[in-house]
């Protein structure tokens, strides 16, 4: 479990780590029809910048990270 710093200078936990499987193109397009105001730059995927990807979902959608995680993870447990 991983602590970080919030915006007033407090901390917090992650209390779950964030790995995704399966192909990323797919879930991205699946994202932007579901939430048409997520853009590419939004879905940006890059190896070890999992938590800038989740970052920037939260704030355009307005959600906080459980929430991004299980919306990303929807459907992802089916298809293994």
């Amino acid at each position: 479990m991983e602590t970080k710093k919030n915006k007033t200078g407090g901390t917090f936990k992650n209390t779950e780590s964030f790995k995704f499987t399966g192909n990323w193109d797919t879930k991205s397009r699946e994202l932007k029809t579901k939430f048409n105001r997520l853009t590419d730059s939004d879905l940006k995927f890059e190896i070890g910048k999992e938590e800038e990807l989740l970052g920037r979902i939260q704030t355009r959608l307005n959600k906080n990270r459980e929430e991004v995680i299980a919306i990303i993870k929807e459907g992802q447990l089916a298809k293994v």
